[in-house]
C-alpha cells in the first residue's frame, strides 16, 4: 500500500512538474513575440497621435471605435462587433479662466480646468469670495452662515504617508464627485477642489462629478497644486480673497456610443466566455495614453500573440474595448446588462485602467482561502515582473459582472507615477515606456492562458 501511495504521489507530481514546465515554454514565446513583434506600442500612438482625447460623445470616440474594431480584424480576430449604448455628451468649450486680485491689485492667473459633467458659469463668469475648508466636516460646521454667496475651495490633498497613491486617491475623490453639490446645499455659489494629484505641478486634472438634484447646480473647476498651495497662502495672509472664473462647459443630450469587440473563438468550450479589456474613452485635456489607452492597446495584443504563436483557447476569449467608464460608466453597464440574458456563461474578466507603467501584480476578487489557489502560479508569473496575486477592486468597467458569478481581476502596475499623470494635460503617448507597457501585455496574456487553461477553481 505505501509503495503504491509513493508511486503515486510521484505520478502525481511529476505531471504537475511537467505541466509547469509545459505551461514556462508558452510563457516566454509569448514574451519574446510581444517584445520583439508586439504591436501595442504603436497602437497607442495611432490612438494618441492621429486620434487624440477620445470624451463620449465626440467625432473622435466615433474614430477610435472604428480604428480599433479594425485593428482586431487585422490582428485575427475570428469575430468584431459592436454594443451600442447611450453616453454623456459634456462639452468643454471655450479655454477656462480664472484669477484673483493680489494684496498689490494686480491680477493672478490661476491655472484650472473644469470637471467632468460641471454647469458653466456661463460667458460673463463667476466672482465671490473665497471661503477654504479642508473636510465635509468643517463645511457643515460652517453652515449657510459661511458658506452662502461664496466660492468653496477644497483644499484637501493627498496623504503621501500612503505607499500607494491609489489610497490618497480614494481618500480625496468625494471632494470631486459629491463636493459641488454639498457645498450648494449652503447656499455656494461654485466650488474649487485642489487636483487630485500626488505630485506638485501646474497641470490641473479633471474628473467627472455629478450633482444631487436636490440642491442648485453650481460651476465647479480644479486647481492645479502649485496654484493651490498659492491660493491657500494668500488665504492665509488676508481676508477676503475674491476669485474669478469664467467656464463655458456644457451637458447635450445623449449620444450613441460603442463597446468594441473582438472574439477568439473556444476550441471545446465556445459558449464560456474570458473577457479582457480596458476602457477606450479619456478625458479631453490631453490624448488619453495611460487612461486609458494602454489598457486597450494590451488587451488587443492577446489577439494578435495567440494567433501569431497558434495558441487556440478552449473557451472564447473576448477582448472588450468599453465605452464612457470615465463619464458615467454607460459601456459597462451595457455589456452587464447584455451578459444577463446571454446563455453564454462569463467565466472570469480581467481589466487593465491602471496605466501603462511596469506590471507588479493581479488584483482577484476573491477571498484569500480561494485565492491562495491561484498563487500556485506565481512562479510562472514572477521572472516577468508580476510578484504577488491580492484581494481588491478588479475594474470599474467589469466590477458588476461579480454578481454573474465572474471571477473578477485587475492588473496593478506600479503605482508610484500614475496621479501625477491621471486626468491631465500630461497624459501623452510621450509618457509610456514601451517595455514597461509590453511587459503588462505579457502578463495579461499569460494570467487568461492560465484562466483558460485550467479553469476557474
Amino acid at each position: 500500500m505505501r509503495s503504491f501511495i509513493l508511486s503515486t504521489f510521484l505520478l502525481i507530481s511529476f505531471s504537475h512538474l511537467q505541466a509547469q514546465q509545459n505551461d514556462s515554454v508558452v510563457f516566454r514565446n509569448i514574451a519574446n513575440d510581444i517584445l520583439l513583434n508586439g504591436q501595442a506600442y504603436q497602437n497607442l500612438r495611432v490612438l494618441c497621435k492621429q486620434i487624440g482625447a477620445r470624451l463620449p460623445g465626440t467625432p473622435q470616440q466615433l474614430k477610435a471605435e472604428q480604428t480599433t474594431a479594425q485593428m482586431m480584424r487585422q490582428m485575427g480576430a475570428d469575430t468584431v462587433y459592436f454594443q451600442e449604448c447611450l453616453v454623456p455628451h459634456w462639452v468643454r468649450g471655450e479655454k477656462e479662466t480664472a484669477y484673483i486680485i493680489a494684496a498689490d491689485s494686480k491680477k493672478v492667473s490661476l491655472d484650472i480646468c473644469a470637471l467632468g459633467n460641471s454647469v458653466g458659469t456661463g460667458k460673463g463668469g463667476l466672482k465671490a469670495d473665497i471661503v477654504e475648508v479642508k473636510s465635509f466636516q468643517q463645511l457643515d460646521e460652517l453652515g449657510e452662515k459661511g458658506i452662502k454667496g461664496k466660492i468653496v475651495f477644497y483644499n484637501v490633498r493627498f496623504d503621501q504617508t500612503h505607499i500607494k497613491p491609489y489610497n490618497g486617491y480614494e481618500e480625496t475623490t468625494g471632494y470631486r464627485w459629491n463636493g459641488p453639490s454639498k457645498a450648494a446645499r449652503y447656499g455656494a455659489l461654485g466650488t474649487v477642489i485642489r487636483s487630485l494629484a500626488s505630485n506638485t505641478d501646474d497641470h490641473p486634472h479633471t474628473g467627472g462629478m455629478r450633482y444631487n438634484d436636490s440642491f442648485p447646480k453650481i460651476p465647479c473647476i480644479a486647481i492645479s497644486a502649485i496654484d493651490g498651495d498659492y491660493l491657500a497662502a494668500e488665504l492665509n495672509k488676508r481676508k477676503p480673497v475674491s476669485l474669478y472664473f469664467r467656464t463655458t462647459c456644457q451637458t447635450l443630450p445623449k449620444v450613441p456610443g460603442h463597446n468594441v469587440i473582438g472574439e477568439i473563438r473556444g476550441s471545446t468550450s465556445p459558449d464560456q466566455i474570458i473577457t479582457i479589456g480596458g476602457h477606450l474613452d479619456s478625458w479631453d485635456l490631453a490624448e488619453g495614453a495611460h487612461d486609458d489607452g494602454t489598457g486597450c492597446v494590451q488587451s488587443m495584443e492577446l489577439i494578435r500573440v495567440y494567433k501569431k504563436l497558434g495558441i487556440r483557447p478552449k473557451h472564447t476569449i473576448r477582448v472588450v474595448l468599453f465605452a464612457d467608464e470615465e463619464n458615467g460608466g454607460a459601456g459597462g453597464d451595457k455589456y452587464a446588462e447584455l451578459a444577463k440574458t446571454d446563455s453564454r456563461k462569463l467565466l472570469f474578466a480581467l481589466e487593465s485602467d491602471d496605466g501603462g507603467f511596469v506590471p507588479r501584480a493581479f488584483r482577484f476578487t476573491l477571498d484569500e482561502t480561494k485565492l491562495e489557489k491561484y498563487r500556485q502560479w506565481l512562479p510562472l508569473f514572477i521572472p516577468y515582473g508580476v510578484y504577488t496575486f491580492i484581494s481588491g477592486e478588479s475594474g470599474a468597467d467589469i466590477e458588476t459582472l461579480n454578481s454573474l458569478g465572474a471571477v473578477l481581476a485587475g492588473l496593478e502596475p506600479d503605482p508610484q507615477r500614475y496621479f501625477d499623470i491621471h486626468h491631465s494635460s500630461v497624459d501623452i503617448f510621450e509618457n509610456v515606456n514601451k517595455r514597461e507597457l509590453e511587459l503588462g501585455a505579457i502578463n495579461m496574456a499569460m494570467l487568461v492562458y492560465m484562466m483558460d487553461q485550467y479553469g476557474i477553481q
